[in-house]
């Protein structure tokens, strides 16, 4: 493969790389989000600004980025480089939000587009004293040798952070860091901290040691190498400007004579010039994937917090159906108004006392009873519905209440229910959804019963009682468990239980009345498990707008394997 073709594989895949890097989200506030947001700015940053367009334009002009700390004196040794006030100093300066990119006036074309610093606005013209943010001001120079530009970036510490995030994005930028620094602070952890970043990612750097007393060079100068040494830089040139007085705004010639040289030499010597490119660019584009891989653990961080909210959902919902489930079997539906309406339907209490043995006398006596006087169905029909009604309703409030504490102690949670405040509260039509359910229930109680009473015997029986007292007699006994019920509630409970399924049995038959039992309990089991399913999806759906993508940690790593196997 050409050189040609091998640049273009690179650039293909470092643009691939790229668009997963942009399309990847961090939705969810999980441990380690924002440390895993600002690596994919900086991802970006670099991409945007310094692998690609360097990838696409390998002969532009060297890019060296002054960079340094507050008060560094990084302005006046750009203006003293070029010979001409091009960037305003001061330890406070109004400008630092706006860099100052010098080009001699043959390089303008490589700056004036976006090629570089994409999100940069460019000024041009002389300093005007306003402050303009997002911007670069291009400011030629015939000083500097065509083949170099300078740009001073703002302070590395600066008070506000918009500026010091913009001073790390524009040294991610360059070929080359003038990292400049004094005599009094070249030990400070911030630059280091900086320092250590341009060896991870093999950034080609020189050190300015400015304002050093000659008495404390010989001291100054070894320590600062072996720093470097120790930092992994250890080819770094350092560069001495003494503390002197500055000669109208300026510092003297012969103070930065070997970093002028350095510099024009560099600009002027083709080969030294694509040694500094490659040696940045090649160690930024070997760190990539290695960066890749903290929005990877990002990616599948993300994918956990959303795995845990939904299951905290489906838990929630899963025990609400589970008490559904135990109420329709412990008793708790024929407590109360039921076993009320109950003893309305066949009568006093005397009439359970009066009832024999017998199976077949017990059918008579109930067969009589119910015919000598008429009924009161509809109340016990009323009495089980909303029995029934309050049971579902309940789960389905303390499932809501219980997915939403469960949330806001959860990594994620309480931003994904701040994004929809109505996931706070059981939905205004929840009690209507309800009553239909149980309606709906009913008739297919009573549809059970009408098929089951096909034959022309049974068919007459349940004729003999009404398909609606039937189908009560039904529900009765579907939820005749004793469980949840105490002192005098046992008795009259089980005994409806029992003149019930007595009924039934007569009818029917004592398996069929099992089975009947059985299936009217899995449909109002089933008809509630769907109502929660369709409430629970509130939960699902403000999750799924709020979550990334489920392959996105997969697409990142392919991405970095491919450019690392480009690469090579």
């Amino acid at each position: 493969m050409s050189a040609d073709r091998d640049v273009e594989a690179l650039v293909s895949a470092v643009e691939a790389l790229r668009a997963e890097v942009d399309r990847a989200v961090l939705p969810l506030d999980v441990p380690g989000r924002a440390e895993a947001v600002a690596a994919r700015r900086g991802l970006l940053d670099q991409l945007d600004d310094y692998v690609l367009p360097r990838l696409r334009s390998i002969e532009a002009p060297l890019l060296a980025v002054v960079g340094g700390s507050t008060g560094a004196g990084k302005s006046t040794l750009v203006n003293s480089v070029v010979g001409e006030a091009v960037s305003r100093p001061g330890v406070l300066r109004p400008t630092t939000t706006s860099p100052v990119l010098v080009h001699h006036p043959d390089d303008a074309r490589w700056f004036a587009d976006d090629r570089i610093l994409p999100g940069l606005a460019r000024v041009t013209g002389r300093d005007t004293g306003e402050d303009q943010p997002g911007t670069v001001r291009l400011a030629a120079s015939s000083a500097l040798p065509a083949g170099l530009a300078l740009l001073d970036a703002p302070d590395i510490d600066s008070v506000v952070s918009a500026n010091r995030e913009l001073a790390t994005q524009l040294l991610a930028a360059a070929d080359l860091w003038v990292f400049v620094t004094t005599a009094a602070r070249y030990a400070d952890a911030v630059p280091w901290d900086l320092l250590r970043t341009a060896a991870d990612r093999g950034t080609a750097v020189a050190i300015v040691l400015d304002r050093v007393p000659p008495e404390a060079v010989d001291e100054i100068r070894p320590h600062l190498a072996q720093m470097l040494r120790d930092q992994r830089l250890p080819t770094a040139p350092i560069f001495s400007v003494p503390e002197v007085a500055l000669e109208d705004g300026r510092l003297p010639a012969w103070t930065f004579g070997r970093l002028r040289d350095w510099l024009q030499a560099l600009a002027g010597d083709a080969r030294a010039r694509d040694i500094v490119v490659s040696q940045t660019l090649r160690g930024a584009v070997d760190s990539l994937s290695g960066r890749v891989g903290t929005l990877v653990t990002a990616s599948r961080a993300q994918r956990d917090g959303e795995e845990s909210l939904r299951a905290s959902a489906v838990e929630a919902y899963e025990l609400a159906q589970k008490h559904v489930a135990d109420g329709m079997t412990d008793g708790t539906l024929l407590r109360g108004e039921v076993l009320a309406r109950w003893q309305e339907f066949v009568g006093t209490g005397e009439f359970f006392r009066q009832v024999e043995s017998t199976v077949a006398r017990w059918r008579d006596r109930i067969t009589a009873a119910i015919k000598g006087t008429p009924a009161p169905v509809d109340t016990l029909g009323e009495a089980l519905h909303t029995g029934v009604a309050a049971l579902v309703l309940d789960g389905l409030e303390s499932a809501g209440s219980e997915t939403v504490r469960s949330w806001r102690r959860l990594p994620g949670g309480p931003a994904v229910l701040a994004a929809d405040p109505t996931l706070g509260a059981t939905p205004l039509e929840a009690g209507a959804q309800v009553e239909r359910l149980v309606r709906a229930w009913q008739g297919e109680v009573f549809d059970l019963v009408r098929t089951e009473g096909q034959g022309r015997r049974t068919n007459a029986r349940v004729a003999a009682y009404g398909v609606n007292a039937i189908g009560l007699f039904l529900m009765l006994v579907a939820f005749a468990q004793t469980g949840g019920l105490i002192g005098a509630e046992v008795g009259i409970a089980g005994g409806t239980a029992v003149l019930a399924q007595r009924v039934l049995e007569a009818i029917f038959g004592d398996q069929a009345v099992r089975d009947m039992a059985a299936k009217a309990r899995e449909r109002l089991l089933v008809l509630t498990e769907e109502l929660y399913a369709r409430d629970r999806a509130r939960y699902d759906t403000a999750l799924s707008a709020l979550v990334s993508p489920e392959d996105q940690a997969r697409r990142l790593e392919a991405a970095a394997a491919r450019l690392t196997q480009v690469a090579r």
